[in-house]
């Protein structure tokens, strides 16, 4: 009778289940106890499903033999398969949060291996757990030997995106825990591990184990993905400065274009490549291509050190017969856009420069970038600025580009047509037919913009007069003059629409952080450097505001004061 109540009272429970929310067999998932030691638990908490002839139904009823019970539970998860689904999600998320809080409180190598020798882990979590031990292996807190060859450390690794075994020299595959690993080189997809990762602070702590081959390959990966990860790249850039071994031409030519692509500048970096690059440069006897795009790659990040520049170009210049006319190029349109002439320019125009024509280049932007180089180079002849500003050679411009020409090839033009006025044996008839086409809308960046404005606001407090300043003025040269102003012998302003013969005409050009070069030996880019020289021609006085000596956070006064001194001190060289 006891039995049969029992079984009863069993009975209707499992029928009256059926109202809930929730499955009872959910409520019955248990964590198993571990092993001996009693550090972790196993946590099983996702049920397979039941199918006929399984004995699951009746370990999900508290372990009960009745076949009646084991029947009705049978039959509620029959009916109630969807709940089941998100019950086990539920549970794997706290599956989850139990993991990561066994990865966080343990303490030695041994507790970390340990988690994935009790539960299986996810990606996420054996990237935590192979960043804490990377972390730890930088602080010197444990050794890379004592964890390395261990098997659940290589098999996190391989989760992570590490095959399971590596390729030796000869071709021959070996275990990756094996005695061998040390001297095993990377698969191609070894590194997927670091580029794959959207966790950057994460990917960012695996760099200290990588080798220096090895970071430059990621460097120059994220270039190619054109992934700006900034927590990343200070982590590569670090490490990178910091390695003792030395860096080799090519390597030096990766890492420079590779920050160039990706707007990445450090100023430690850079000159620790530069460094390498001066030693390097005496071993190489016949190889052009690496010193060009070393110098190619300085030109990108307007990297301005001189020392190196001029060990570079000595070494083209000693090597004169192995530059190609488009390696000429790229080492001219680098020295223009640093705004730096090195001292063999002497023999690289004797060498090379004077033997180099259109002919030489398949396209005829190579040619355009040629010419504009020399310009700003102050070495242009007057045959090779009329080969470039004549209606048949914008012409093929045109062609080359289908008609969709670049702003920057248009402001070039414009640049090198205004230069010709003071080249012997230029001829220029370009503007006179395509002057409509070759106009170019300015538009300043939004830094650029808040410089002006600061100093404009400056400029109207010494000359409030409307009728004494021009603002934003558009020149067939190229470029905008930032504001214009005409000063008398006792600087005081006079009408700036008439002419004075008395009064010194100033520009005043406002020049952003991208108008400047960096490095060593900071100065005005090429760029500048030509529309100062240019206005000069024109008969203005230039006055350059940098942002780094004329700030908007400064008080209007001191503002002023620094316009007012810089005028007085222009005026007085007049006189």
């Amino acid at each position: 009778m006891i039995n049969l109540r029992c079984i009863g009272r069993s009975f209707r429970y499992c029928l009256n289940a059926r109202t809930y929310s929730i499955s009872t067999s959910a409520a019955t998932a248990k964590a198993i106890a571990a092993d001996g030691n009693g550090d972790r638990i196993k946590v099983q908490p996702k049920l397979s499903r039941n199918t006929p002839g399984s004995t699951g139904s009746a370990v999900v009823a508290g372990g009960s033999k009745n076949p009646i019970v084991a029947a009705a539970f049978a039959s509620l998860r029959s009916d109630e398969n969807g709940r089941e689904d998100s019950v086990a999600s539920g549970s794997d998320a706290k599956q989850d949060v139990q993991i990561d809080e066994m990865i966080m409180k343990a303490n030695t190598v041994a507790e970390l291996l340990a988690v994935s020798d009790v539960t299986k882990v996810n990606r996420k979590q054996a990237l935590k757990i192979v960043s804490i031990l990377a972390e730890w292996s930088s602080i010197k807190k444990v050794n890379l030997s004592d964890f390395e060859n261990d098997s659940r450390f290589v098999e996190l690794c391989s989760l992570l995106g590490r095959t399971g075994t590596q390729r030796t020299a000869g071709g021959a595959r070996t275990n990756a825990g094996g005695p061998s690993a040390k001297s095993t080189e990377l698969q191609g997809d070894d590194l997927q591990t670091v580029l794959g990762i959207t966790a950057n602070d994460e990917a960012a702590k695996l760099i200290a184990g990588l080798t220096l081959p090895q970071m430059i390959k990621v460097m120059s990966s994220l270039a190619a993905k054109k992934k700006r990860s900034i927590p990343l790249l200070r982590s590569l850039s670090f490490n990178i400065a910091s390695s003792p071994g030395q860096l080799n031409l090519k390597e030096c030519g990766d890492l420079l274009y590779a920050m160039a692509c990706l707007n990445f500048r450090d100023v430690v970096l850079t000159g620790r490549i530069c460094a390498d690059v001066d030693r390097e440069l005496a071993k190489n006897t016949d190889k052009m291509a690496p010193i060009v795009s070393v110098l190619t790659s300085l030109g990108m990040l307007r990297y301005r050190d001189g020392a190196v520049l001029d060990n570079l170009c000595g070494w083209i210049a000693s090597h004169h017969e192995l530059c190609k006319p488009t390696q000429l190029g790229s080492l001219l349109l680098s020295l223009a856009t640093l705004n730096y002439e090195p001292i063999s320019m002497d023999t690289i125009k004797a060498k090379l420069v004077a033997n180099v024509s259109e002919n030489d280049f398949i396209r005829s932007t190579d040619w355009l970038n040629t010419v504009w180089s020399l310009t700003i180079l102050n070495c242009v002849s007057g045959e090779q600025l009329s080969s470039v500003l004549n209606a048949d050679f914008f012409r093929r411009l045109q062609d080359e580009r289908r008609g969709n020409l670049q702003p920057s090839m248009k402001i070039k033009l414009l640049n090198m047509a205004a230069a010709a006025k003071r080249v012997p044996g230029a001829k220029e008839s370009l503007l006179a037919t395509h002057r409509a086409e070759l106009f170019v809308p300015f538009e300043p960046s939004k830094d650029k913009r808040v410089l002006v404005t600061g100093m404009l606001d400056a400029l109207k407090s010494l000359i409030p007069s409307e009728s004494m300043v021009k603002i934003s003025q558009t020149t067939t040269m190229g470029f905008t003059i930032d504001a214009e102003c005409v000063l008398d012998k006792k600087c005081l302003p006079l009408p700036v629409d008439k002419e004075h013969e008395q009064g010194t005409r100033i520009a005043l050009l406002v020049h952003d952080y991208h108008d400047m070069c960096q490095g060593p030996h900071v100065a005005l880019n090429g760029i500048q450097a030509l529309n100062m020289r240019l206005l000069e021609q024109e008969g203005y006085t230039v006055l350059s505001i940098p942002y780094n000596e004329f700030s908007t956070s400064d008080k209007l006064l001191k503002r002023v004061e620094y316009l007012q001194k810089k005028f007085k001190s222009i005026v007085t060289s007049k006189q």
